[in-house]
């Protein structure tokens, strides 16, 4: 794991990005005056979760599903008879 100054890391910052992006490198560490201050490593972006439609066919949509909307409606604006 390489490691460069602030200062080079200033002037050379595209080229370590790349680096890393390409695999070339798996983290470089920036310094100043001789200490460790920064780590440089790939983005790893969260997965994206469950996809849509994944449950096809494991059960069906009754004929009836929208037979209570207004009801349902009514009950979020606070208008439900009691």
């Amino acid at each position: 794991m390489p490691s460069v100054t602030v200062l080079q890391a200033k002037s050379i910052l595209s080229r370590l990005v790349r680096a890393v992006e390409t695999g070339s490198e798996r983290e470089i560490i920036i310094t100043r005056n001789g200490r460790p201050v920064a780590r440089l490593v790939p983005f790893e972006a969260p997965s994206a979760g469950p996809r849509l439609g994944i449950a096809k066919g494991v059960f069906t949509v009754p004929e009836d599903i929208n037979a209570r909307n207004a009801e349902l409606a009514a009950l979020f604006h606070g208008k439900a008879d009691s």
